[in-house]
């Protein structure tokens, strides 16, 4: 296997020998304004702005994009109006367009979309839609590309609707498991968008997922610890724990990143 030290858009393989790799960009996803300011101070690539990641993310609220507003690290905002599915009604598809302007009117870099028919395909149409709403803001593709039952044709339906990047664990539970998937993504892709591996990566795997699968970015939670709210029951519904964006955990993964 080629072992892999990252320094200044390089690397150094087990021989020694150095080649150009460029930077791989870590993406941290928050669904708290204390998480966003912790990705902010430490300086990752980019943030991808949620609602509550218990349910795999959704819309952020207004003034959570509002609190991003001016960020020196991009954010993106995740557009998905429920959890749940990717079927979206001509309804739900209204609410995301008006997302979208919200995000832009927030002042956001982009946004994070998403849309399947009912085989499971990209809602090619629908996405054109949502797209064209978006002109002018970064785009990501999220993990509805996980479902598709074609990667390689849902890629190139990607890359016809403009996006910047796909999100995907390679079609596996967990990005780990879908090294090989990755891999390939990255050679059919050829430099036309970027393949973000996701779901699962953290510090003790993100280097091999990396040499695995040479994707060109990395997105993760990098949550720590989970803590009770105080003085609420959780029997009364409002949500028992909470898991937090740590320092910790992103200083990790941008060492690993280093070859620390």
């Amino acid at each position: 296997m080629l072992h892999i030290v990252f320094y200044m858009g390089l690397i150094q393989n087990s021989e020694g020998a150095m080649a150009c790799l460029g930077h791989v960009e870590l993406e941290i996803c928050v669904d708290t304004v204390e998480g966003l300011r912790t990705a902010q101070n430490l300086g990752v690539d980019r943030i991808e702005l949620c609602g509550p990641l218990s349910v795999g993310g959704v819309t952020p609220s207004y003034g959570m994009m509002r609190a991003a507003r001016g960020s020196e690290v991009p954010v993106l905002a995740m557009i998905r109006p429920r959890s749940g599915g990717f079927v979206y009604s001509s309804a739900e598809e209204g609410v995301m367009m008006d997302d979208i302007d919200a995000a832009r009117e927030a002042g956001l870099a982009g946004v994070v979309l998403g849309a399947a028919c009912r085989d499971h395909t990209l809602d090619q149409k629908m996405l054109e839609r949502l797209v064209a709403r978006a002109q002018g803001m970064d785009l990501t593709l999220h993990r509805v590309f996980d479902m598709t039952p074609d990667p390689l044709r849902a890629l190139e339906h990607a890359i016809e609707l403009g996006f910047a990047r796909i999100l995907t664990s390679g079609h596996a539970v967990k990005a780990y498991d879908g090294v090989e998937q990755l891999a390939r993504l990255v050679r059919a892709a050829n430099g036309r968008i970027s393949i973000m591996a996701g779901s699962g990566v953290a510090p003790n795997n993100i280097a091999a997922l990396v040499d695995g699968s040479a994707v060109g970015a990395v997105h993760a939670s990098c949550r720590g610890a989970v803590d009770s709210w105080d003085n609420v029951p959780s029997e009364f519904g409002f949500g028992a724990t909470s898991r937090s964006v740590d320092a910790g955990v992103i200083e990790g993964m941008k060492l690993a990143l280093l070859g620390g």
